[in-house]
C-alpha cells in the first residue's frame, strides 16, 4: 500500500541529505536556492520556499545532455560544483563549474526557475571553482571565485575584460579559502567566503570596502561562523550566502554535517543545508545558533511541503529527486516501455564500473527504510546504497536467487545469498542505530538488506556497518544515494517506497 504522506517539520537541516553548497536568492516573498550536484544527473536541483524552512524541489537546473556532459571518465566527486543563484534585471542567473569537463565555468539563465534554463554559455576566462556574480550599480557585473580573485564579466556572453585580480583571501594562513560571494549592503560591499577546508575546520569569514573591488576590510570577530573545535552536533559549517527577507531580516544558508557513533565520527549523508539568522552589530553581521529546532523562529512558518514516500512510476518523466549517474539516456532509463514500471537497461556490469545504469534519491534520515518491487526476469540487477564506486552495499536479484554484495575499498565479496520463487521480488534496505553497547570505534549506522516475503515480513540477509559508506572513510564531497540499478539485461521496478524511521 502507499505509505502516507506527512508535513515536513521545522527542522535543521532545512534541506537534509546531500545538499551542499547552497546559494539562495529572493524575489518578492519567494526564495530560490541551488546546491551542488556533482558526478548526478541531471544536475543543480533547484528548490522554492515562502519561509526559508520549508523547501521543495522544482526543478534542476542543468537536465539536459546538451546543459550537462558527464563522461564515464568523469570520476565520482567530480562533475557540478557550487552555484551560484542570482536574480537580476527579471530573469535568473546561475553560474557553476563543471570541474574535469575541459569548459570549466558556465552561466545558464531562466525566467521561471522551475526551467527550462538556457544552454550554458562558457566562460573560459573565469580561473578556478565556486563562482560568484555580482552586479554594481551602473550594471557592470563582477565575477569572483575561490583563490580568492575577481574579474569583470559580460554575464550574457562570458567574455571577461582584464586580469583576474587577488582580493582578500581570509585568515593569514588558513588554508582553502574559497566560496566567494559578494553583496551591496547599505554603504559598503561584502565578501563572504569559506575557509579552513571543508572538513571539521571549516569556517565562514567576511570583509567588507568601499567598492566591488576592494580594498577590504576583515572583520574583527571572524570567522563569524565555525563549530571547529566544538561538540555542537552540526559540524563542518561553511560555504555560505546571505539573504534578507521581506520584513528586514537576515539569514544565512550554509552547509554543515551530522557526524554520528564514535571517534572520529563519521557523517553519510553527505553535507547538508542549514539556515541560522543574522543580525548587523556595527556594520558587521552576527551569526546565530544553527539549532535543529527551528519551530520558534519568530515568523509565521508556512505548512511545508507535503513528503512524497512512494513513486508508482506512473509519470512520463520522473520526478525531479531522483538522480542518475553521469547521464539518463532514455535507452536505458525509462517509464515509457512497460507503463507503470521504471524500466533500466543494463550498460556497466556491476555497480564498480563508472557507467553503471543507476537512478536513486538521495539519504535525507539517519534512520530510514526504502523498499522496491523489482522484476528481473530480463536481467540482473536490485537495490543499492550508493556512495561511489568503491563504497556500496547491494541488494541484487538474479532469477530465483537474491545476494547481497559489499565494495568496500579494494575489497568486493557476495555477503550472503538466498534462493527465492521465480518473479517479481520485494527488495529492502533499512539504516538504524547501531545496537548497545556503544563505545569509541562504535560506527554510524548498521545498513541491513534483504527480502520481503509474500506475508509482508522483512527477511535480513545482511547487516553491515555504515561507517564503511560514509565521507570519512570513502573520501569525496557527495552522500549516499539509495536506489535502482541493472548490471545486466532489461531490470524492471513498479514502485520505490522511501520513508524516515522513528528512532
Amino acid at each position: 500500500m502507499p505509505l502516507q504522506h506527512r508535513a515536513a517539520r521545522a527542522a535543521n537541516p532545512v534541506i537534509p541529505g546531500f545538499h551542499p553548497d547552497p546559494s539562495v536568492c529572493r524575489v518578492g516573498d519567494d526564495y530560490y536556492l541551488a546546491c551542488s550536484s556533482f558526478e548526478y544527473f541531471p544536475g543543480v536541483p533547484v528548490f522554492h520556499s515562502r519561509d526559508l524552512v520549508h523547501w521543495t524541489q522544482i526543478g534542476n537546473a542543468l537536465d539536459r545532455p546538451g546543459q550537462l556532459r558527464l563522461p564515464a571518465s568523469m570520476p565520482s566527486s567530480g562533475g557540478i560544483y557550487a552555484p551560484t543563484l542570482r536574480h537580476h534585471d527579471g530573469r535568473f542567473w546561475l553560474i557553476v563549474t563543471n570541474v574535469r569537463e575541459g569548459g570549466g565555468n558556465l552561466i545558464v539563465t531562466a525566467t521561471d526557475p522551475a526551467g527550462p534554463w538556457s544552454d550554458p554559455v562558457w566562460a573560459p576566462g573565469v580561473p578556478g571553482i565556486d563562482p560568484d556574480l555580482a552586479w554594481d550599480e551602473d550594471g557592470t557585473c563582477w565575477c569572483t571565485v575561490a583563490g580568492v580573485s575577481q574579474v569583470r564579466i559580460d554575464p550574457s556572453t562570458g567574455q571577461t575584460y582584464g586580469t583576474p585580480r587577488k582580493l582578500w583571501s581570509g585568515a593569514p594562513g588558513a588554508k582553502a579559502p574559497e566560496a566567494p560571494h559578494l553583496y551591496r549592503i547599505g554603504d559598503h560591499w561584502y565578501l563572504l567566503i569559506a575557509e579552513g577546508g571543508t572538513e571539521r575546520g571549516h569556517g565562514v569569514s567576511i570583509a567588507r570596502g568601499r567598492t566591488p573591488g576592494g580594498p577590504f576590510e576583515p572583520c574583527p570577530a571572524n570567522p563569524i561562523l565555525t563549530h571547529r573545535s566544538t561538540d555542537h552536533p552540526v559540524q563542518n559549517t561553511g560555504h555560505a550566502d546571505l539573504v534578507q527577507g521581506p520584513d528586514g531580516s537576515w539569514w544565512m544558508v550554509l552547509l554543515g554535517v551530522r557526524p554520528r557513533g564514535g571517534t572520529p565520527g563519521w557523517h553519510v549523508l553527505g553535507r547538508e543545508t542549514f539556515l541560522a539568522p543574522v543580525t548587523w552589530v556595527d556594520g558587521w553581521p552576527v551569526v546565530g545558533e544553527v539549532a535543529l529546532d527551528l519551530s520558534t523562529l519568530p515568523w509565521p512558518l508556512s505548512p511545508g511541503p507535503v513528503e512524497e514516500h512512494r513513486d508508482d512510476f506512473g509519470l512520463s518523466e520522473l520526478r525531479p529527486y531522483w538522480i542518475s549517474l553521469r547521464d539518463r539516456p532514455a535507452e536505458h532509463c525509462t517509464t515509457k516501455e512497460r507503463p507503470g514500471w521504471l524500466t533500466l537497461r543494463a550498460r556497466g556490469d556491476s555497480l564498480d564500473e563508472p557507467d553503471v545504469v543507476f537512478t536513486g534519491r538521495r539519504q535525507q534520515h539517519a534512520s530510514c527504510r526504502a523498499r522496491t518491487l523489482v522484476d528481473p526476469s530480463g536481467g540482473r540487477g536490485g537495490l543499492a546504497v550508493r556512495l561511489d564506486e568503491r563504497h556500496h552495499y547491494a541488494i541484487e536479484a538474479s532469477g530465483s536467487e537474491v545476494r547481497v554484495i559489499a565494495r568496500v575499498g579494494s575489497l568486493r565479496t557476495v555477503v550472503a545469498a538466498q534462493p527465492v520463487p521465480d518473479g517479481p521480488v520485494v527488495l529492502g534496505v533499512t539504516t538504524s542505530d547501531p545496537p548497545p553497547p556503544h563505545g569509541p570505534c562504535t560506527g554510524p549506522d548498521v545498513v541491513s538488506l534483504g527480502v520481503e516475503q509474500p506475508d509482508g515480513t522483512f527477511t535480513e540477509l545482511a547487516a553491515l556497518d555504515g561507517r564503511y559508506l560514509s565521507t570519512e572513510v570513502a573520501g569525496g564531497f557527495t552522500g549516499r544515494v539509495i536506489g535502482m540499478y541493472a548490471a545486466a539485461g532489461n531490470v524492471h521496478f513498479d514502485w520505490f517506497e522511501y520513508e524516515p524511521v522513528s528512532r
